[in-house]
């Protein structure tokens, strides 16, 4: 039986077999009082204000806990239950402060509603209360303990919803409070600063620093809008009050994250309003009065290194004392506002003249994951029909172009094939090449509390990350070995019998041929070249194909190798090889970088498909988009983002339009980019704040963040969603759209007038939702989204047709390619290994703080105050023999440049493995990394050079 009939107050409830009876009678309609319970956590039982009457019972019985029962005769409102629930509200409100008028939680507090409820005006209890100081350690939280009712809930959102255990109850008695251990500061805990306790407190005991005299409830404004920064895609809330953006809330009545956010989510979005504080003039490393990393510059490169220009970039950043705010052309040298009329001239004038002189094919344009789909739609629609090339690209050729190329080899698509609402059905989560409790830190945060709760975790890393910690086995492989150690696992499955025969034989080809290539691959010769115990390897395959539902999870640490399509061949072969895909809670789910990455890759920013992943040189195709567009379309493959740099330094580009990307952050070996775009003719940089690669720019033009403007934007799982305009535009920047928009009309004008039979381009769209429209009706997985069926929790694509839901996991059936294809993968070593002269193995890659380039979150007050730093992980055993101790700033050198830098001795790194994340433009990760090429996907090897350390 899945259900039990109880009886509330005399009516017959029906109830889930399970359900707590305060879970029936809110089902039901019933309110029952309660501050300590919440639907998102277990039940705490500590308010005692949800307490019943029932029949048979002695005594009063907290409802959050206890169960339903058949025929249960229940009372939730008696004059007995009235006196109670008031004399627990007199008890509370005894020891709590009664400044409800100036309280920043006001209108929205639990406790000021029962005491409302309850005609409560000041209590008849009288007595000592607690006297703890407020703690405000940090800009972004505020701990008031006297307003603290020890509810619980904090301590239960940290540790069973994001897994993390930075707070619970201390002292006793009178005296118990929730605190950090030892009560030291929040800094010095394992706090992550993800504000979600201030989210699920009842009260004003936890609150946003930041947001201070700012607005209450009733004054400000909430717009639901969409998180800018990691692939998640939170849904989010923008409060605004005066035009302004006060706070970050959610809405925990939505798919992806639930209510919950991560500490960029949460309070990182004040870089819209924020001066650009950004850099300080750089040091040289020789000279002693240098106190923070920097980049070392002439003249003091080491061995002939060449060194980054750091001074000049740095001292013009600090002059930009705010966000862009008008178009600026650089003449003689220096920046110059110009009127936007003037701008479209300089740059419509310069890119046909580029054209005219040497070919469409010498003109590059790159799109942004920071950006909507509409936007990237446009922009490539512009650079295929009026300059004329395929050249265009983005981020994502950086991070997931070798994921593109993989999983379209092995399934015939190339994204996530699950929903992350389906993580907490896996009964084994795989994680490789990903730290996502730093880097998509709501779905690490989900991989975490499901693994508490019984599923197993297998996680493949050098490095010791949170999820380790959660981890049924541990397989710590040198950087590089990714498809020794895949093949591993595959060898020990299919020589244990442990495949899925019956997937295999319906639903795959060329088996055959894959199981004799991974015959070599045994846990012996395989720990040989991963240095992974053959007992682990033996384990963690066991694991994984005698799970039900098994999903894996990828990011960076396997796409960005000169390998990276074969790591990612190897992960399908796994999933193919074990039947966990094609349905609910088992697949491939590689995990997006920035918001929009995505979306981007869907709407045809990349140089070999239109939108819908439709190629270019398909004559179809082809046919179809340039009927569509009124302009014949180029059938070549065009250039991508890497060899567009290539080429500029060699002459072949001479024009870049750069939307909302920061290649002079995110580029490998920064210093051969750096000669490449000082190469370039012309190049125009169109974003928020003056980048390091806007510095280089001949035209800046001031672009809108994404609170102020409305698009949609495509996260990890395929759901599109709708950014909604929160506030008006900073100074006279306007939405990226718009810009594109100025500038497709200004060179058909141009265009036309030159050449009479040049087609009518299409660019006068009144606003995104019509670009959508267009992007629907040419993307068939895109054909049935439209503004009005996006609402509040968007659609999942494939979505064909304006009657379907979305789809939740792909493959159900079959496959986009109709079999699912095993590869045969063979091990390859990295580019460049660790030899005597460089005898470290540096990898890199985001931290929880910071997102990409920094160009957000390094300008967010309480992120920067967190970490505002560089840093190089060393292992204590290698710090110890070259003789420097933590906190101490080293040289790292590599074959292509130097950076001075803050050592961080830890062990979470093993020995002759160093780690430094890329945010910070002072210690330039890379500048050290090797720009070596997958073949297949063209992405750099980010996670893999040979480094030396000096002191």
């Amino acid at each position: 039986m899945d259900k039990v009939t109880l009886y509330i107050n005399g009516t017959a409830v029906q109830a889930q077999k399970g359900a707590t009876v305060l879970e029936a009678a809110l089902s039901a309609g019933i309110d029952i009082p309660r501050l300590c319970f919440h639907s998102a956590l277990p039940p705490q039982s500590s308010c005692r204000l949800c307490v019943v009457e029932v029949k048979g019972a002695r005594g009063l019985i907290a409802s959050c806990s206890l169960p339903a029962a058949q025929d249960m005769a229940v009372t939730t409102n008696s004059e007995k239950l009235f006196k109670y629930r008031k004399y627990i509200l007199e008890l509370i409100l005894s020891n709590h402060p009664m400044d409800c008028m100036t309280c920043e939680k006001s209108g929205e507090c639990e406790l000021q509603e029962y005491a409302y409820k309850f005609g409560i005006k000041q209590t008849p209890i009288r007595g000592e209360v607690t006297n703890y100081p407020i703690e405000a350690t940090d800009p972004l939280m505020m701990i008031e303990h006297s307003k603290c009712i020890l509810c619980g809930r904090c301590v239960s959102v940290c540790r069973d919803l994001w897994a993390t255990e930075a707070i619970d109850f201390s002292k006793r008695g009178f005296s118990s409070k929730i605190s950090f251990p030892f009560d030291k500061p929040r800094l010095e805990s394992d706090c992550v600063f993800c504000g979600n306790c201030i989210t699920f407190c009842p009260t004003g005991a936890i609150t946003e620093r930041s947001a201070l005299g700012k607005g209450r409830s009733w004054e400000v404004k909430k717009i639901p809008s969409v998180c800018p920064f990691c692939g998640c895609g939170c849904n989010i809330e923008i409060n605004t009050k005066a035009g302004k953006i006060v706070k970050i809330t959610s809405n925990e009545n939505t798919p992806v994250n639930k209510g919950l956010l991560c500490v960029k989510g949460k309070f990182g979005y004040d870089f819209v309003h924020h001066p650009d504080r950004i850099g300080k003039p750089s040091a040289c490393s020789t000279d002693p009065s240098a106190d923070s990393a920097s980049f070392v510059q002439q003249p003091c490169g080491e061995n002939g290194h060449p060194c980054y220009p750091s001074t000049s970039l740095h001292e013009n950043l600090i002059k930009s004392s705010e966000r862009l705010s008008r178009p600026m052309v650089k003449k003689g040298g220096k920046f110059h506002e110009v009127s936007w009329d003037e701008a479209m001239n300089v740059v419509s004038g310069r890119l046909l003249e580029m054209k005219q002189k040497y070919g469409a094919e010498a003109l590059g344009v790159l799109c942004s994951a920071k950006c909507t789909n509409e936007e990237n739609d446009l922009m490539q629609k512009l650079a295929r029909t009026l300059l004329g090339t395929n050249n265009v690209d983005h981020c994502a050729r950086l991070c997931h172009s070798s994921t593109v190329a993989g999983m379209v080899q092995s399934f015939g698509g190339a994204a996530m094939t699950n929903s992350i609402e389906e993580i907490e059905k896996a009964s084994c989560l795989f994680v490789i090449g990903s730290n996502p409790t730093e880097n998509h830190p709501i779905i690490g945060a989900i991989i975490a509390r499901t693994a508490m709760k019984g599923a197993k975790l297998i996680v493949a890393d050098p490095r010791a990350i949170h999820l380790t910690k959660f981890a049924s086995a541990w397989l710590r492989h040198k950087c590089g070995t990714d498809v020794a150690l895949i093949n591993g696992l595959l060898n020990v499955i299919v020589k244990e019998g442990l495949q899925n025969n019956e997937f295999i034989n319906a639903r795959t080809e060329n088996y055959e041929d894959f199981r004799n290539s991974i015959e070599k691959y045994t846990p012996e010769y395989v720990s040989g070249i991963t240095g992974v115990p053959k007992e682990e390897i033996i384990k963690a395959a066991r694991i994984y194909a005698s799970s039900k539902n098994a999903m894996i999870f990828f990011a960076m640490g396997i796409t960005q190798h000169t390998t990276g399509t074969d790591n990612v061949l190897s992960v399908c072969n796994l999933a193919l090889l074990t039947g966990n895909v094609g349905k609910e809670a088992a697949g491939v789910c590689p995990l997006r970088g920035q918001n929009n990455v995505q979306g981007a890759c869907d709407v045809g920013a990349l140089p070999d498909f239109y939108p819908g992943y439709q190629k270019v040189n398909d004559p179809n195709a082809r046919g179809k988009f340039g009927k569509a567009w009124g302009i014949p379309l180029d059938n070549k493959i065009g250039y991508t983002l890497t060899e567009m740099v290539n080429f500029a330094a060699q002459d072949k580009i001479k024009a870049l339009y750069i939307m909302g990307e920061n290649p002079m952050m995110s580029d490998p070996d920064l210093l051969h980019a750096d000669e490449a775009f000082k190469k370039l003719e012309f190049m125009v940089v169109q974003d928020i704040f003056m980048t390091e690669t806007a510095q280089l720019a001949d035209v800046v033009l001031p672009a809108t963040t994404f609170a102020e403007k409305e698009g949609t934007v495509t996260n990890t799982e395929r759901r599109v969603q709708l950014m909604r305009r929160a506030i008006q535009p900073w100074g006279d920047s306007k939405p990226d759209w718009q810009i594109i928009c100025m500038l497709g009309k200004k060179l058909s004008s141009v265009l036309r007038r030159n050449e009479p039979a040049f087609g009518n381009v299409y660019f006068d769209y009144d606003s995104p939702a019509e670009i959508m429209d267009e992007i629907a009706s040419l993307s068939p997985v895109y054909g049935g989204i439209s503004y009005d069926r996006l609402g509040k929790i968007g659609l999942q694509w494939p979505c064909p047709d304006k009657n379907h839901p979305g789809t939740k996991f792909l493959h159900k059936d079959r496959f986009s390619r109709g079999q699912g294809r095993f590869n045969v993968v063979e091990f390859r070593p990295p580019a460049e290994s660790a030899d005597n002269e460089y005898p470290f193995t540096l990898t890199t890659g985001r931290v929880l703080y910071h997102l990409h380039g920094g160009s957000m979150t390094r300008r967010s007050t309480g992120l920067d105050f967190i970490l505002h730093e560089g840093y190089v992980e060393v292992n204590p055993e290698d710090a110890e023999r070259l003789g420097f101790q933590h906190g101490q700033h080293v040289n790292v050198t590599s074959r292509r440049g130097t950076i001075k830098i803050k050592a961080n001795v830890t062990d979470k790194v093993p020995p002759g493995t160093v780690f430094i994340p890329f945010h910070f433009a002072e210690c330039a990760a890379n500048i050290l990394t090797n720009n070596a090429l997958d073949p297949v996907s063209k992405i750099p090897e980010y996670k893999v050079c040979a480094v030396r350390i000096e002191v």
